[in-house]
This record gives C-alpha cells, sequence and structure tokens, in this order.
C-alpha cells in the first residue's frame, strides 16, 4: 500500500464518489479551505466542483479502517481490461519499482486488452548536457548486476542477450508484485526490457516528470503488439 495521505482535517470534509467494489472513488473535498472556483472561467470550474461545493479531484483513493486516506491513481490513468477490471497502474508500477531495485521506470499495459503486461527500463546513466539516457548501466544497477553473478554492464548486453542472471530475478521481482495483486486478473502476465530508459529527451516524460501514457503506447507499439500476438 502506498503512504497515507493522513485523516481529514477538523472543519474540512472528503468522500469517495462512485465507490467500486474495492472501495476505490474519486477523491473530492469540502470545506473552506476550497478554492472559490477558476478566475472568468465558469466552464471549468462547474467541472471541478458540483452544486453542493464538492471539489471533484480527479484522484481515486480509499480510506481504510482507521479512516486513512490513501491516493492509488489517477481517474484518466485507471486501466480497463477486455473484461471490465478497473486497474490503477500507479501501485502496481511503484511496487515494481521497489521489489527489483535495477528498474528505473515500469509502465503497465492492458487498457482494452485481455491481459496485463508491462514496459520496463533499467536504471542507466544520463547524458548531463542532453538528458538523454545513455546505454551504461549506473552503478546501482551494476551493483544487481554483479549481486547476482552477471558481468553485464549496459542495456544492450542484457536485453540482446536476455541475461539469464537478470531476467530471472526480474521475474522473480514481478512474482512478488503479482502475489499482492488482489485477483488474478490484476497481475502482470507479460514483461518487456525497453532499450532506452523514458526521459523528457525521448518524450515519455512530460517537464515535470509525470509518464506520457499514450505516447509510450504509441511509440512502443511494437513491442505491445508482440507481448500480445496470440490474443490480437
Amino acid at each position: 500500500m502506498l503512504p497515507s495521505c493522513g485523516k481529514i482535517l477538523t472543519g474540512c470534509k472528503n468522500m469517495l464518489f462512485q465507490q467500486n467494489k474495492d472501495g476505490i472513488g474519486e477523491i473530492c473535498l469540502w470545506g473552506r479551505h476550497i478554492f472559490m472556483g477558476y478566475l472568468e472561467s465558469e466552464t471549468e470550474t462547474t467541472e471541478a466542483i458540483d452544486d453542493e461545493g464538492w471539489l471533484h479531484s480527479g484522484d481515486l483513493g480509499q480510506l481504510d479502517s482507521l479512516g486513512f486516506l490513501y491516493v492509488t491513481g489517477r481517474i484518466k490513468e485507471i486501466l480497463i481490461t477486455a473484461g471490465g477490471e478497473n486497474v490503477p497502474p500507479i501501485p502496481v508500477e511503484t511496487l515494481v519499482k521497489k521489489k527489483i531495485p535495477i528498474i528505473s521506470n515500469a509502465m503497465l499495459v492492458g487498457d482494452k486488452l485481455k491481459f496485463l503486461s508491462m514496459l520496463l527500463t533499467l536504471k542507466c546513466e544520463m547524458n548531463q548536457m542532453s538528458g538523454e539516457p545513455l546505454d551504461k548501466l549506473n552503478l546501482e544497477a551494476i551493483n544487481f548486476c554483479r549481486g547476482l553473478g552477471s558481468q553485464a554492464s549496459t542495456v544492450t548486453e542484457i536485453v540482446k542477450q536476455q541475461d539469464p542472471l537478470v531476467y530471472k530475478a526480474i521475474q522473480q521481482g514481478i512474482n512478488a508484485v503479482n502475489q499482492e495483486a488482489m485477483n488474478n486478473t490484476q497481475k502482470i502476465q507479460k514483461w518487456v526490457i525497453l532499450e532506452k530508459d523514458f526521459s523528457i529527451y525521448g518524450g515519455e516524460l512530460g517537464p515535470t516528470m509525470k509518464l506520457k501514457r499514450h505516447f509510450v503506447a504509441q511509440k512502443y507499439k511494437k513491442q505491445i503488439d508482440l507481448m500480445y500476438h496470440r490474443q490480437l
């Protein structure tokens, strides 16, 4: 579970709008701390704040039994599988990066598809002038490889040779993540390592380092299609 935002403050209210069966809904806020609206933009204001004064944040969250609030993702980022299962990708991606130290970025795939898969990138050095990801693994990634007995020092070596020690360690990490999935539908079935890390330079990340999911899905369409070749 991601760290909690805490409990609601005195004089404020929150609610989870349109909760699903797992208790996840849109986080809505009410109180004197909420802004009055967008200046000279009634349309944007009515989209954000309803008639009763609730601010619809666009964030998804859930409450535990003690009233602690957890943000689980964004409404626009929710994946809806071919079977109609709603899957918030951010908690899964965060857990993958936690379980597998060599992973730099992870993007869950599965919108309108029969199962979940994942695009993975490895931690590597960066060009300090341009911000372009380099082929050379960074020190943390190299130490990870050496701990496994692998002598790989570049992303290319691992991907082209499908380094068995590294691939096995990554699969073990994915298995550990899948053990924490709420059901089989939310388990990662396939994954692929990309040859370059995500970056602003490559277009996968925005100026605030936010993952541009649609762009990534288009840029790496070939790799995604290969993971689903029997289902497409």
